[in-house]
């Protein structure tokens, strides 16, 4: 669980697709947001802690993330850079911290080889290795674990999973719901609540940010040390800044500068 007097972080996310942002709802019908390079420099000034690049067709394509797309957007920006998508090996994961990334994001290539996060781990650092989970509620009230960009049911629960995956060596847990990605109607909270409770590693609460007050929910919960959009800052809805600005307001620690 979070510490009450950590500030909490707001972390921007670019979904790119073939060298462009994109966005849509519930991992389908995308629509372009923009060059990931000028995106990452708008969210960095308007005061993101963090920013997360996803190469989110790169699994399901079976291809290498686009580094030269990673080493443009990574000259744009002098905060955390996470980047995912694609990465398989320690040699692909070496190749975006060459490029500029300051942590990897692994997914479909941590399920299909757990021992993956643990390589990574012990020779990039555990503070480097986040492990993403695409999580989605099912009929047993419980949530199942999908990978290769949602598009495939990997039979695990997510509480296990997330388990291992601090056991092998993760530092950080992306923890995306499917169920509200993209459709503004606030994180899953009790999703959020659960991993949180079954490691002691940070949570980034993913999928579903509308607006201030869903933020300030998440937080609010103690469920969560940081939180990530992407809609609502591609499209204008509400800037970083603004966003910093309204929690601070209702008494939410978060980082200068705003």
């Amino acid at each position: 669980m979070p510490s009450e007097t950590l500030a909490r972080r707001i972390i921007a996310c670019l979904d790119v697709d073939h060298g462009r942002v994109v966005k849509g709802i519930r991992f389908l019908d995308l629509r372009d947001a923009g060059d990931p390079a000028v995106l990452a420099w708008a969210h960095s000034q308007a005061g993101a802690d963090e920013l997360i690049l996803l190469d989110i067709t790169a699994t399901s394509d079976n291809r290498a993330i686009l580094i030269e797309t990673v080493r443009r957007t990574a000259t744009c920006l002098f905060i955390p850079f996470t980047v995912g998508g694609g990465i398989r090996s320690l040699r692909d994961a070496a190749a975006v911290f060459d490029a500029g990334g300051d942590k990897i994001a692994i997914n479909s290539a941590a399920l299909q080889n757990p021992s993956l996060i643990t390589e990574i781990a012990h020779r990039f650092g555990s503070q480097a290795v986040v492990v993403a989970i695409d999580a989605k509620r099912n009929n047993a009230h419980s949530y199942d674990v999908f990978a290769a960009g949602g598009r495939k049911r990997t039979g695990r629960e997510v509480l296990s999973w997330v388990r291992e995956a601090q056991e092998r060596g993760a530092g950080e847990i992306l923890l995306t719901s499917m169920d509200r990605d993209g459709t503004g109607s606030g994180f899953d909270c009790e999703l959020t609540a659960a991993v949180a409770h079954a490691v002691h590693i940070p949570v980034i609460a993913s999928g579903g940010a509308g607006g201030v007050e869903h933020f300030a929910e998440v937080f609010q919960a103690g469920c969560a040390d940081a939180a990530l959009a992407a809609s609502i800052f591609h499209f204008g809805i509400k800037s970083v800044a603004d966003l910093k600005m309204s929690l601070r307001s209702v008494g939410i620690p978060v980082r200068y500068p705003c």
